[in-house]
């Protein structure tokens, strides 16, 4: 061993790590500066949405509203000559009816709300509904719920159904 010259290694060097690099960790901003020094190729995107609310809170009303200008009803119907025959109306009757909140009861409910000085949020909040729903009910856009009217009649103490 004497004569044989100098000593090398001819191994790489081994990184070894535990867990491979999760997603928050590539779009941390060490990481990408890095990248960038390096030269890599940087991809940024804009989510429309990010950080609000706006599509879990319409999304409901939108498809609601959709579907009911989408739905056809099939009827029966007969001609003159007594031949049965099936036709299409263009509105979607939900249990028979396509009723929305008559004008006296959507009065009654805004004029009890307001005999208590609640807003429309506080109220919603004692009936465990959100406040969108008592808006509906007040400008006459909601189909009628019994459920719901139980509950105004509870939270307002007041009789909005049948004789006064």
């Amino acid at each position: 061993m004497a004569g044989t010259g100098p000593l090398t290694q001819d191994w790489e060097p081994v990184v070894i790590r535990k867990k491979p690099l999760n997603a928050a960790a590539k779009k941390d901003e060490k990481t990408v500066n890095a990248a960038r020094r390096a030269g890599a190729e940087i991809e940024t995107l804009k989510k429309s949405n990010a950080g609000t609310n706006r599509a879990a809170s319409s999304s409901t009303t939108l498809n609601t509203r959709k579907l009911d200008d989408e739905t056809e009803n099939l009827t029966l119907s007969r001609d003159g000559n007594g031949t049965d025959y099936f036709g299409f109306s263009s509105r979607l009757v939900l249990n028979g009816t396509d009723e929305r909140v008559p004008s006296e009861l959507k009065k009654a409910i805004m004029q009890a709300r307001l005999d208590k000085k609640l807003t429309q949020a506080q109220l919603a909040q004692m009936i465990n509904e959100k406040p969108q729903v008592i808006q509906e009910y007040e400008s006459g856009k909601a189909i009628p719920n019994q459920q719901i009217i139980t509950k105004l009649e509870r939270a307002l103490s007041v009789k909005l159904r049948g004789k006064k």
